[in-house]
């Protein structure tokens, strides 16, 4: 039996996934749905043509079968596995590949009738080419990349978190496997997953304490609601900071995909952003309101204070990991460094988050940096390599959310219901 190898990509926009059906052009699975697929060179052809690696074949056929190739970034690839195919006397090796795309404006070639952006689980639900599941299975979010993400803000991770209880429920659903008792294990799961962030918990018990005896069926109804209201209120929020926040010149520090979307609405004429250490998250949002066409100034985090002093900036605006209940800023390192120099300077700082970042408690749990980050040389040193500072609220001008500024009875009301939303775990 012949072996092919192949790619099966999957172009991820927000959470939905993009499915293509396939047309009499190709030669297998004519009007089944898949994913961006194509043949891979065979080891003994790789050797005459290097650009035909799997990697390759991946960017290739985004290209020819989607016209998105600017808009995509690597995510990641899954174990390459084997499917085998009688009638046809083929052996396919499948290498699955995972991309977030920017942009739904998909160019079809021939070798597709149509194409439609849908939740990953539809997947379960279509007539599909072999085994696309598998290969969706493992590239998709996991437990574990939830945990090992720091690429990405809270407000992102907790959709993602949302997406691996959808898919879990919906997996045991369509097999008619897996119980409430398992599910609930797998959102205790992802609560462990980043215990700081406050977002995540509150995103992740919703969903089980709105799912209806937390069935399979009710757990994926509940998460994937739960991913459109996370979704809808992070864009809110955004909204409502830009049109908060006035002036020309604006101040920011570490990356927050909030705070990003706000900018990009409010279109300062000038924005200076602080490096952000550890990490240097800042660095890329200064890269990408450049690349916007922004007037961008990227500055070390301990310059803050003499560069607010030294010029005329109107706002800053930073997001937030966690809003405890006192009204207290939880955020990246430097923050505090930041509001206290913006208030030393009469630079109002705002704080734009979601209401559910706000927190049911006051006591932040703060995640820590490798100490090599701050030095990883032989002397006996103690090593201080925090990754979070806490903010007084008195330095804070407004906390913005999706219903507009909060003020601290506000915050109060909200880490309340938060506060209810635990309790499916106290009694399942």
């Amino acid at each position: 039996m012949d072996e092919t190898p192949v790619v099966t990509c999957f172009l991820r926009h927000r959470t939905d996934v993009l499915l293509l059906r396939r047309s009499e052009a190709v030669g297998s699975y004519t009007g089944r749905w898949g994913g961006v697929a194509g043949h891979v060179a065979r080891e003994s052809e790789a050797a005459t043509d290097p650009d035909s690696t799997p990697d390759e074949a991946a960017r290739r056929e985004i290209a020819e079968e989607t016209g998105l190739a600017d808009a995509v970034t690597f995510v990641r690839r899954g174990d390459p596995f084997p499917v085998e195919d009688a009638a046809l006397d083929r052996r396919w090796l499948v290498h699955p590949y995972l991309f977030d795309c920017t942009s739904r404006a998909v160019t079809l070639d021939e070798e597709t009738t149509e194409s439609e952006w849908v939740p990953p689980t539809a997947i379960l639900r279509r007539r599909t080419v072999p085994r696309l599941w598998t290969s969706y299975d493992r590239v998709r979010p996991t437990v574990d990349t939830v945990a090992a993400d720091r690429d990405h803000g809270a407000a992102s991770l907790s959709v993602r978190a949302l997406e691996v209880l959808r898919d879990d429920a919906a997996l045991a659903a369509d097999r008619d496997a897996g119980d409430s008792a398992t599910l609930a294990d797998r959102a205790r799961d992802l609560l462990a997953a980043r215990p700081s962030m406050t977002v995540v918990r509150n995103r992740v018990n919703r969903a089980m304490s709105e799912a209806d005896e937390r069935t399979p069926a009710a757990v994926e109804d509940s998460a994937h609601e739960g991913i459109g209201a996370a979704l809808a209120a992070d864009d809110t929020a955004a909204d409502r900071a830009a049109q908060t926040v006035a002036g020309d010149a604006i101040v920011t520090l570490s990356r927050s995909g909030t705070v990003e979307r706000a900018l990009s609405s409010a279109d300062p004429e000038r924005l200076l952003v602080a490096e952000s250490r550890p990490g240097a998250e800042g660095v890329g949002v200064a890269e990408r309101r450049s690349g916007a066409g922004d007037d961008v100034r990227l500055a070390p985090d301990a310059a803050l204070p003499w560069l607010l002093a030294d010029g005329d900036y109107d706002a800053a605006l930073v997001g937030a990991d966690t809003v405890l209940a006192d009204g207290r800023v939880v955020n990246k390192v430097g923050t505090r460094a930041l509001a206290l120099a913006a208030a030393r300077e009469n630079v109002p700082l705002y704080v734009v988050a979601a209401r559910d970042k706000i927190s049911p408690g006051s006591d932040p749990h703060l995640e820590a940096a490798d100490p090599a980050t701050v030095y990883d040389g032989d002397a006996v040193l103690s090593v201080a390599a925090p990754l979070f500072d806490v903010t007084p609220p008195d330095l804070v001008t407004a906390l913005v959310t999706e219903d507009g500024p909060l003020d601290a009875d506000a915050v109060r009301a909200v880490a309340d219901d938060h506060r209810t939303l635990a309790d499916w775990n106290a009694k399942a």
